[in-house]
């Protein structure tokens, strides 16, 4: 079910020191954090914020922000936040305008978790894992650097897999049944909908890639 649009959503979540303003550049972006040295690993169409938390919890040494383009899911991230987490915060902006914002190769890991599947062919191009964005997230990464995605839609785990094999990316590894798989679901963090769709019985993909030097 879609989420109803909040009133002033987007005036709010700017009165939030965990989000970066819209239209900030990446000396913005840095200096937002506590420690603006540590590495910089981002979560893309987070959602209401279950992952990138809990991640950030674990991992104090490490600076995440998850990015969503609708203000009203934002702030249910937001609200779900532990204010003592200093290495987190939250952007509300398309991915297409991300290279605007971080300089080249500025980036240490990207997310995608449960992106939509857009399933019609005519729309693949706005897919996350297509290779436009594909080739966006070359020019963020360090080289070196990981690309995880996260699905249960087979046929897009399918379509994501052959763009990332004829992408600047080499795939490491990947499965078709990451809950029983033992060695990728190691220290496995679900998400919402992972455990939604979990319940419902569906499996779920997952694949790890590292863009080339």
């Amino acid at each position: 079910m879609r989420l109803r649009h909040k009133k002033n959503a987007e005036t709010d979540i700017l009165n939030s020191p965990l989000v970066i303003n819209v239209g900030a550049n990446t000396d913005t972006v840095r200096a937002s954090f506590m420690n603006p040295t540590r590495p910089l690993h981002l979560e893309l169409g987070m959602g209401k914020g279950k992952f990138i938390i809990e991640l950030a919890k674990q991992n104090p040494d490490i600076n995440y922000i998850g990015i969503e383009r609708s203000a009203t899911i934002v702030l249910k991230a937001i609200a779900a936040c532990e204010p003592q987490i200093s290495n987190l915060r939250f952007m509300c902006e398309n991915v297409e305008n991300l290279e605007n914002i971080f300089p080249p190769h500025s980036i240490d890991k990207i997310y995608l978790n449960f992106s939509d599947p857009w399933p019609k062919k005519r729309h693949e191009s706005r897919r996350l894992t297509h290779k436009k964005f594909l080739s966006l997230y070359e020019k963020l990464l360090k080289p070196g650097s990981l690309l995880e995605f996260k699905t249960d839609n087979v046929e897009l785990f399918d379509f994501s897999l052959e763009e990332i094999k004829n992408s600047n990316f080499r795939l490491l590894e990947y499965t078709y049944d990451l809950h029983n798989d033992e060695k990728l679901n190691k220290d496995n963090i679900m998400t919402e909908y992972e455990a939604k769709f979990s319940k419902l019985g569906n499996k779920i993909c997952k694949l790890i890639a590292v863009i080339l030097d």
